[in-house]
């Protein structure tokens, strides 16, 4: 029982170190592309170990198991990503100094979805049948 408490302990202090450093860095970070990675790196983590630590407390303690904070935490981890992707193409879009100031992206292509034509008149026709 005394290590039980032990894991939820530590695993609430983690989560917690990580949600202060999280919101912190989205309050203090100078710009959109850089705000991004507060809430989708170290928050994310932050809540997992909260939510672990509650599967812990209910599994050792109280004797039953809940997956539902299993089931949150995987959903967090999967769409914290995309959503910063998604932000972060829509600012490129919106911000074309930002874009402009990136490095050549690989491919030839650029950083966003919705880059111009290099050649206006150009439009390349389907292939196939």
């Amino acid at each position: 029982m005394l290590i039980a408490e032990a894991v939820v302990a530590a695993l609430l202090l983690t989560g917690s170190f990580f949600l202060l450093v999280g919101s912190v860095g989205l309050l203090k970070l100078p710009d959109l592309m850089t705000r991004l990675h507060a809430p989708t790196k170290a928050t994310t983590l932050g809540i997992g170990s909260v939510l672990i630590a509650s599967v812990v407390y209910f599994a050792a303690i109280e004797g039953r198991v809940s997956i539902h904070e299993l089931l949150i935490t995987l959903f967090l981890f999967l769409t914290a990503p995309v959503t910063a992707h998604m932000v972060a193409k829509a600012h490129l879009h919106r911000d074309r100094a930002t874009a402009e100031r990136l490095p050549p992206a690989a491919g030839g292509g650029g950083w966003a979805t919705l880059d111009d034509d290099p050649e206006p008149g150009a439009r390349s026709e389907p292939s196939g049948p």
